[in-house]
């Protein structure tokens, strides 16, 4: 009679790997197998079973899932939940084991022999060294001289030991010129280093299909080399290309070449492809360096991606790796570009608790990140603390400091901090130093203080920069020094200075300020010597008998040779400069054709219940004009009895810049030389207001005197 038979054995298996796209990983789960056999052969055994009773040629299950288990993701206890969204699931076949996708273990170098040689090889190698690089027929000659006959183990040594790589590429092609012994992989390998630090990838490029016609096998050395130096050379589609190649071989990269090519899709802006091959990293047992979280980090600030940092800090924290002080530095700075002052702050601060003393990157990154927020007590502060306790500071760190005193108007604090150069050995004030000083005073209208600090930089030989010339010629002539403003720009064209479109723009900024036909003809003539076909134009303008299409035609050649940054600034200049010519029909048209190009896209803003005039980017005559355009039009509404909204409003803005000069005060005056219905909100700065019942009643009674304005 048969006798049952039932065994259960307990089976821990690991979950099978997931490739995930969404940057979660879900936690180990342990699952228990039972399984219940029968036999009519064999007496009832316990149910549990030690693997050392089992037959050696009838293995249990759980040994021939044992190679299953030991191919999966490895059980890490550190290995928390990566992420919040929940990851895609991926089919994989239980009875094949999974394929890494990189290898886990760097190449090691290759390990030599003793060779009795090696000290006259050596001394053969610094004489090849001492060559002249530019000689080739010299070093050939040098070659002759070989002390022993060039075996593949002293060719090695040779090879490995020259420097610069013209001469590492000369031995190389001279070895196989000679044709004593095959090639192997390790030369070429050898070769391929040398020319990577000299950043020739084409060269590199060019043995590797030499091996490949030659039949000689490419390692995961020779493909390492390849895609490193193509990413050096930011040939990412070279590396890209090659990568996708050495798969195809069945290589797998190691973990610098990963970090690498990491790289390469982040600087080609392919997120979704670096958090893929992170993943499948990830997902195969590697565990990233810092050199990988700082190109995810330098990644997701370059795209200004918030979460896209925070998942890196998760990533560096589930895996309990402590950020060194380049990944602080890149995420500071992508924490910058993010716009997240506060987070940044706070990542600062971390980083100091740690015990990590920043260095001149880190605290430039953070000034730059107060500056732009506008941050002063807090980067006052900062600034403080790097005092306080003896932290680094270049001339790069004191220029970034003194830009940001110039944006926030913090005179006496430049000072200080510009003073301090002047007795620091190793930081001395450069021409960007004194830009920002002069810049600084030029805002403040300190014209005594600008005209000192120019004599300065004369006086010891500081080098003038165009910005230097351009910030005090501003202040030069907003004070009306006109003398001064012209000796200034000659001796910055003496000075090998070449005029841009910026101080074009200033000078022509000065040139809408001046009332006085002798001035006019000063800055005329410095205008003449920046921008030629710029003159040509102001004076075609004042030509009552060219028509509209030819100042269209003539202003659209001005733009196409104009950076875009600097456009607008030309366009508000022009306008004011034809108003104060007494040309407001030219005027107008300018304005008509700057909105036509583009240059005031947010110029009129309309809702159901609001209409806008938003004159924050236009200059005082621009804005002026923009006014006057906008009662016509509305008058002409309103005669034509359109809809119109319930409420009408302009926007001025209030600069936060303690120098800064609103149009609120010359807005208002225009205002109330039309007489027109808009009252300036006390709630609101800058910001003027009329209902629809006022314009109505206004223009009803005001309609022709709008239109003699016009």
């Amino acid at each position: 009679m048969a006798v049952p038979l039932s065994s259960s054995l307990d089976l821990k298996l690991k979950p099978t790997p997931i490739f995930f796209t969404s940057p979660l990983r879900r936690k180990n789960v342990t699952k228990r197998l039972t399984l219940l056999c029968s036999s009519s052969k064999s007496p009832r055994k316990p149910s549990s079973v030690s693997s050392q009773s089992v037959d050696n040629k009838n293995p249990s299950l759980s040994e021939q899932l044992k190679n299953l288990s030991t191919t999966t993701l490895s059980n890490a206890p550190n290995d928390e939940t990566r992420l919040l969204s929940k990851p895609k699931s991926t089919w994989v076949n239980p009875t094949k084991p999974k394929r890494s996708v990189l290898s886990l273990q760097r190449q090691k170098r290759s390990s030599y022999s003793y060779n009795p040689k090696m000290r006259d090889l050596k001394s053969f190698a610094h004489k090849l060294n001492a060559c002249d690089s530019s000689d080739d027929a010299s070093f050939i000659a040098a070659l002759e001289e070989i002390p022993h006959p060039p075996t593949k183990e002293n060719a090695l040594l040779i090879l490995n030991s020259l420097r610069p790589w013209q001469k590492t590429h000369l031995f190389f092609n001279w070895i196989k010129s000679q044709n004593l012994f095959p090639m192997e992989t390790i030369f070429y390998n050898v070769a391929m280093k040398s020319l990577r630090y000299g950043r020739q990838f084409q060269l590199i490029e060019d043995l590797a299909n030499e091996m490949i016609s030659a039949g000689i096998e490419l390692d995961n050395i020779t493909y390492s080399t390849i895609i490193t130096c193509a990413k050096k050379c930011s040939r990412f589609d070279k590396a890209m290309e090659w990568f996708e190649r050495m798969y195809k071989t069945g290589l797998m990269p190691d973990e610098v070449t990963y970090s690498a090519i990491l790289d390469v899709y982040a600087n080609l802006g392919k997120v979704e492809e670096v958090l893929s091959l992170y993943e499948r990293g990830r997902a195969s047992g590697w565990t990233p360096d810092p050199y990988t979280f700082s190109v995810l980090g330098k990644m997701f600030g370059e795209a200004g991606d918030y979460d896209g940092i925070m998942y890196v800090l998760q990533e560096m924290k589930s895996i309990e790796m402590q950020p060194n002080l380049v990944v602080y530095n890149t995420l500071l700075d992508a924490m910058g570009k993010a716009g997240k002052p506060g987070f940044a702050r706070s990542l600062f601060d971390e980083m100091v608790e740690s015990g990590i003393t920043p260095n001149e990157k880190t605290l430039t990154a953070l000034v730059k990140i107060y500056g732009k927020a506008r941050w002063a007590r807090d980067a006052l502060d900062l600034w403080e603390r790097m005092r306080s306790n003896g932290w680094p500071m270049d001339f790069i760190l004191y220029n970034t400091l003194l830009n940001m005193c110039a944006d926030l108007g913090l005179e006496e604090e430049a000072e200080t901090l510009f003073e301090e150069m002047k007795k620091s050995k190793h930081s001395r004030p450069d021409s960007w130093s004194y830009t920002a000083m002069l810049n600084i005073y030029g805002s403040g209208g300190n014209v005594k203080r600008s005209m000192e600090l120019f004599e300065e930089m004369l006086e010891l030989g500081v080098e003038i920069n165009v910005m230097c010339c351009t910030c005090l010629i501003q202040c030069l002539g907003k004070s009306g020094r006109i003398d001064d403003l012209v000796r200034v720009f000659n001796v910055s064209v003496q000075k090998g200075i070449k005029p841009d479109d910026r101080l074009c723009g200033c000078l022509l900024s000065v040139l809408s300020l001046c009332y006085n036909s002798e001035d006019i003809n000063k800055v005329f003539t410095c205008l003449q010597q920046a921008n030629p076909k710029l003159v040509s134009f102001i004076n075609l303008l004042q030509q009552n008998d060219i028509t509209f299409e030819v100042v269209k035609n003539e202003f659209r050649n001005i733009l196409g040779e104009t950076a875009p940054e600097a456009r607008r600034p030309f366009c508000n200049c022009l306008i004011d400069i034809c108003r104060n010519q007494n040309l407001r029909e030219r005027a107008h048209e300018l304005l008509y054709l700057g909105s036509l190009y583009g240059l005031y896209p947010g110029l009129h803003n309309k809702t159901e219940t609001e209409w806008c005039l938003d004159v924050r980017s236009l200059s005082v005559g621009a804005a002026q004009t923009a006014l006057e355009e906008w009662m016509i039009t509305l008058s002409k509404i309103v005669q034509r009895e359109e809809a119109l909204p319930e409420l009408l409003s302009a926007q001025t803005g209030a600069g936060t810049h303690r120098f800064s000069q609103g149009l609120a005060n010359s807005f208002a005056s225009h205002v109330d030389k039309l007489a027109a219905p808009f009252q300036l909100r006390e709630d609101r700065a800058g910001w003027f207001v009329a209902t629809r019942e006022d314009l109505v009643t206004w223009v009803h009674s005001r309609v022709p005197s709008v239109a003699a304005t016009a």
